[in-house]
């Protein structure tokens, strides 16, 4: 097992572009994956794998879990009408789920000895991702960058700047899910 190999949840966006960058500062071997539950047009992912690896990183891998995903949950959730409040559809919260177990597969799959995610705190992704990663891989340590070093978006946009990324990142004033 290598003792450098962090496989990073990797969507593209702000806070997981920081990571990637921050993570290879550390001096890790940085391995990007991103887990297609349906939300993603195949131009999306490849769009995604294209700006992953110009940022450096050593592998960046697609999981398909579309069918898995639909299969197990979201149907169930559709067949039962599941809103909170009438009007907001659990899929997120379930869809992240499916997403951790895929990534802890992979990072066990892959030997990796840290695994990482772009989580802000802020929310309950960081526990749906940090708890699924302790029960599925309790021996790869969680790397949490935006949470841990207390993180604005604008320190992020600041520390990409000096890497040389310079997208406009208006967009990325809020997470928004497809």
């Amino acid at each position: 097992m290598s003792d450098k190999k962090v496989v990073l949840a990797f969507s593209g966006g702000l806070d997981t572009t920081y990571c990637a960058f921050y993570l290879k500062d550390k001096g890790l071997d940085v391995h990007t994956v991103i887990v297609n539950t349906g939300g993603f047009s195949k131009e999306e992912l490849k769009e995604t794998e294209k700006r992953a690896m110009s940022y450096g990183v050593d592998s960046h891998k697609c999981l398909e879990e579309t069918s898995n995903f639909y299969e197990k949950c979201l149907k169930y959730l559709i067949y039962g009408n599941v809103l909170k409040n009438n009007t907001y559809p659990l899929s997120v919260s379930a869809e992240r789920a499916f997403q951790a177990l895929a990534i802890a597969k992979y990072a066990k799959s892959v030997d990796a000895h840290y695994i990482a995610h772009g989580s802000t705190g802020a929310g309950n992704d960081q526990v749906r991702f940090d708890l699924i990663f302790q029960i599925i891989c309790p021996d790869i340590e969680i790397i949490t960058p935006i949470r841990d070093n207390k993180l604005s978006r604008q320190e992020e946009i600041d520390y990409l700047a000096t890497k040389g990324v310079n997208i406009s990142w208006e967009k990325a004033k809020y997470s928004i899910n497809k």
